[in-house]
């Protein structure tokens, strides 16, 4: 793609408003939470000091509207305290010598920017408190007046975090949809599979599931009884639709078995809309009665032998557990025991800690953005001192508030922000004009500024510019600054930050289309390790341990996310990886999930422990561990990857010998992992060889 192509699609994509589902009465409390701080400094202490209270409760609720699961309190109350310690510490520093500061300016940045190997939620919370820090630091003239602001900047935190506890917002409600939209997954690919039964399924829902479902042990004891088994429910019942309806292993493709199939899978998406709906909303279980009619027909046992009908059978005791589940029972709470726990904030350290020194080495790009968030940070501040503007510090805030480890990102928030600057600004300073609002009148329309953004902000990151932006200015405007005094500087030291941004990014960019084929390879390897887990049951029942394939599975959506996310970072990048062509990076893809596809199979029909070990199988294990693992260093190195020993193995016969119903399932699953195996290597062929820079 070209600079040019790369620049539209990123202005576009920046400029977008997207429809999203609003959540107004989450922003009224916030909101109400920012006008108790500001009436409250203006009332007892000054335009100052409600200023400052005002950041932090700004930001303090901010930082709940971000994707994590930690409780809303939480979240509220870190962005608030390492806001006040930020400015605290930035005005006794800043205060004493400007070069001082712009040493901590550079450290502060590059320590921020470093959080994004935590996560994107503590990358966010870090980087806007850089940029707020640049902002509070200005408004304290002493040292204890330089304490006061952090403690009113902390106070704020503290209000909202108070607000979240005493008035709850559909308590639970981030967890309820997550688990609810892994259960709608499920009916949606249910719904796929009757015409056509191979189908592939995005992981990304159950995955978002399982992270919801991490709890601290706190939560764990208060978490809703629906909340806690019906997301393990939904992992099981995956395997068993995808079995039911793939004719390799389940039904022929045509006749009376296939239509009582399709009559399964249909009742299927039923009963899971159903559970889906009662999760979401937190009330009783509605389910239409031909769907269960149609799973408890005893006609299917007719209709369906072998394979097929154990998977029948397995798909609705499955159901009947899912609705025993989504049922909400008043007062019963899960075991934390058996909970899936994430440490708390003190323990989470170490953790942080060893992720961000993993991301201390030269390829990094979360390395390469702390560097560019540092270097921009600080160049932006000093020109900004140098040109004969006031607010110096609006060309760094705006920089750190918009880069991103990505370009796409970067990019479109620059843009997004300069647009969203110059529409708000302006319709603030005509609101000004109009009306010559007092103190408190500007408070209130900060307030209502700040509202309208908290509940658009989903609908794109220029709408919310628009709302930042008059919400600075009336909030300035409540201390006697005057629109004229701020309103030229903040446009133009905003372009200035949103163009040394961009510039940042382009001379020492971190770009993801080099990458493909690596994150490609990881794939590749990944599957291989899951494909052995599973046949390495299929060798050993009596020695079986599931948690091993549930860890190889694991490991394998995380490497199907990583290339999906390289995929989307690298298609608007105006860079040419010149050994993957799109088309080749898009039909590997698809293999390795029809590669997918047949390894779930095989582990749909994972046999008892009493059962006799599976001829074959642990040869099939060790030449596929060794096959993908070899093919994932061809890909590596720009060569289609070889097959010959998977495909020996099943030709010669001495893998499974089909004798039997497991062995049946197993050597047609293994031939399909083989078919997309050979596909892999096809589309990789197709692309030209890869050059040496």
């Amino acid at each position: 793609m070209s600079w040019l192509r790369a620049l539209k699609g990123t202005a576009r994509a920046g400029l977008a408003v997207e429809r999203a589902r609003l959540e107004p009465l989450t922003a009224l409390r916030a909101a109400v939470g920012l006008a108790l701080v500001i009436g409250a400094g203006l009332a007892f202490l000054g335009p100052g000091a409600a200023a400052s209270s005002a950041f932090g409760a700004f930001m303090a609720a901010l930082a709940t509207f971000q994707k994590s699961w930690r409780p809303r309190p939480v979240l509220a109350l870190a962005a608030g305290l390492t806001l006040a310690v930020s400015t605290f510490v930035g005005y006794l520093v800043g205060s004493s010598h400007t070069a001082l500061f712009l040493v901590l300016l550079a450290v502060w940045a590059f320590g921020a920017s470093l959080l994004w190997a935590a996560g994107p939620t503590a990358g966010m919370i870090a980087s806007g408190n850089v940029a707020i820090m640049l902002v509070t630091v200005t408004l304290p003239t002493s040292v204890p007046q330089a304490a006061g602001h952090a403690a009113m900047i902390a106070a704020g935190g503290v209000v909202q975090a108070l607000l979240i506890v005493l008035f709850p917002v559909r308590r639970w409600g981030a967890q309820r949809d997550a688990l609810a939209d892994a259960l709608a997954a499920e009916a949606d690919y249910a719904r796929r599979l009757r015409h056509d039964p191979l189908a592939h399924f995005d992981p990304e829902p159950l995955m978002r599931a399982r992270a919801a479902a991490t709890v601290t042990r706190r939560q764990a004891r208060r978490r809703p009884a629906e909340l806690h088994g019906a997301r393990g429910l939904a992992e099981r019942i995956r395997p068993v639709l995808a079995s039911l309806a793939d004719p390799a292993v389940g039904a022929p493709a045509e006749g009376p078995a296939r239509d009582r199939v399709r009559e399964l899978l249909a009742a299927a998406a039923a009963v899971l809309d159903a559970a889906a709906r009662a999760i979401r909303h937190g009330e009783p279980v509605r389910l239409p009665a031909p769907a269960l009619a149609v799973l408890k027909s005893p006609d299917t046992a007719e209709l369906l032998e072998g394979a097929p009908l154990r998977a029948a059978r397995r798909l609705a005791a499955l159901l009947d557990d899912v609705l025993e589940t989504a049922e909400p029972r008043s007062g019963r709470t899960a075991d934390p025991g058996e909970s899936m726990l994430r440490p708390t904030l003190p323990a989470l350290v170490p953790v942080v800690l060893r992720s961000v020194r993993a991301e201390l080495h030269p390829g990094s790009p979360v390395l390469r953005h702390a560097l560019r968030v540092t270097a921009v940070a600080c160049a932006g501040y000093v020109i900004g001192h140098a040109l004969p503007f006031g607010h110096a510090y609006w060309a760094p805030m705006a920089s750190v508030m918009v880069m991103r480890p990505d370009f796409t990102q970067t990019y479109s928030r620059a843009v997004a922000r300069f647009g969203g600057t110059l529409v708000g600004v302006a319709v603030a300073t005509g609101v000004v004009q109009l009306v010559q609002p007092g103190m408190y009148l500007s408070g209130l329309l900060a307030v209502v500024s700040a509202g309208l953004m908290y509940v658009l902000m989903r609908t794109g990151y220029a709408v919310a510019q628009v709302f930042v932006s008059a919400y600075v200015v009336f909030l300035l405007g409540m201390g006697g600054v005057r629109w004229d005094q701020t309103v030229p500087d903040r446009v133009s030291l905003t372009l200035l930050g949103g163009l040394l941004a961009m510039l940042g990014y382009a001379l020492y960019p971190a770009w993801e289309t080099p990458l493909l084929r690596a994150r490609l390879a990881d794939w590749v390897e990944a599957l291989g390790g899951y494909a052995a887990a599973v046949l390495g049951q299929y060798a050993d029942p009596a020695g079986a341990r599931r948690a091993e394939v549930r860890r190889a599975l694991l490991a394998t959506r995380d490497a199907r996310i990583a290339w999906r996310t390289a995929g989307e970072r690298a298609a608007g990048e105006p860079v040419r990886h010149r050994g993957l062509s799109h088309a080749a990076a898009e039909e590997a893809g698809h293999a390795l999930a029809a590669l997918g596809q047949g390894v779930m199979l095989l582990e749909a029909h994972l046999p008892d422990r009493g059962q006799a070990p599976a001829p074959g199988a642990a040869a099939l294990a060790e030449a596929l561990r060794a096959a993908t693992r070899d093919g994932a260093k061809a890909v590596r190195e720009g060569r289609a990857p070889e097959w010959a020993g998977v495909r020996e193995l099943l030709a010669d016969g001495e893998g499974p010998d089909g004798e039997g119903l497991d062995r049946g399932v197993l050597r047609g699953a293994a031939e399909q992992v083989l078919r997309s195996l050979e596909e892999v290597s096809q589309a990789l062929s197709q692309s030209p060889p890869r050059t040496r820079q």
